[in-house]
């Protein structure tokens, strides 16, 4: 049966399929690494926006970079399931926040979908659409993640436990519901998580063994470090610490080298995600 969220990939190197029998959960696949962004040119657009009556924030620009970084490089942008490889349908990510700002609220979770060719100002109206509509009627309006949840929460644990694992054996069989596809936050590209806005380091979270996300990403609080230049001396620079959890059984190492500077060049000049791509690369069959 054909899944609705990706197609499987058949020319695959040999050992990228063996890799997924081998490890078969993402918790046994792990890999854990830790960037740091220079902020000056995603400073220079936030104030440059700003003036212009536009809000943009660090989240906006890295959200946007990755979104542009899985478009470029659809490697990136696979997942696993039941020992086979996939090329996603879309992109999309996962983003948790607080329903009340104000504090004491539970989180929820919003998810998004891109084309891939998108702006960043594009991807920035999404991400603010859906967060006001969350933080301004203080969490008064539920989203289709919410509901689900709800529907599951009502049942006793027992009854809860043995549904979920119902659930989990559909995925592995490709036979989910559209309906639960959609709504849950664990089928989607990345997982985005802004630490900094509370004041504090980046986190390595886990990725979850339900669902397709294979990447979770954790912005830190900017620090001042002493760094090399071009020429290889010492300077003093505000950077951005991401902390970056994959599955590495997709892609591989090279790969994730070739985005990270990928990303690492977009976010040295955001400027690079005012002009949209004609059409994302498609992955190989």
């Amino acid at each position: 049966m054909k899944r609705r969220d990706g197609r499987k990939i058949k020319s695959l190197d040999p050992f990228m399929r063996v890799v997924p029998h081998v490890m078969r959960e993402r918790s046994d696949s792990m890999i854990m690494f830790q960037e740091d962004f220079v902020c000056d040119g995603m400073d220079a657009y936030i104030k440059e926006k700003k003036a212009e009556g536009i809000k943009v924030t660090y989240i906006d620009i890295v959200a946007a970079g990755i979104v542009r970084m899985l478009a470029l490089m659809p490697s990136l942008n696979r997942f696993i399931m039941n020992g086979r490889v996939y090329a996603r349908n879309n992109i999309s990510f996962s983003y948790a926040l607080q329903k009340d700002l104000k504090g004491g609220s539970s989180e929820t979770t919003i998810k998004l979908e891109f084309a891939g060719t998108e702006t960043l100002m594009e991807v920035r109206d999404k991400i603010q659409a859906a967060a006001d509509e969350v933080t301004k009627t203080k969490g008064t309006v539920d989203t289709e993640t919410d509901k689900v949840a709800a529907i599951l929460a009502k049942l006793p644990d027992w009854l809860f436990k043995f549904a979920v694992t119902i659930l989990m054996w559909m995925d592995k069989h490709n036979c989910l519901p559209k309906m639960v596809m959609d709504a849950s936050p664990f089928h989607t590209s990345f997982f985005i998580t802004n630490m900094k806005s509370l004041g504090i380091n980046y986190v390595f979270h886990h990725v979850y063994n339900f669902g397709t996300a294979g990447i979770f990403i954790g912005l830190g609080k900017d620090k001042t470090k002493v760094v090399a230049d071009l020429d290889d001396q010492p300077e003093v620079r505000k950077m951005l610490p991401l902390g970056v959890v994959i599955d590495e059984r997709f892609a591989e190492g090279l790969d994730w080298a070739k985005g990270m500077k990928q990303l690492k060049r977009l976010l040295r000049d955001p400027h690079m995600l005012d002009k949209p791509i004609e059409k994302k690369n498609e992955d190989i069959d």
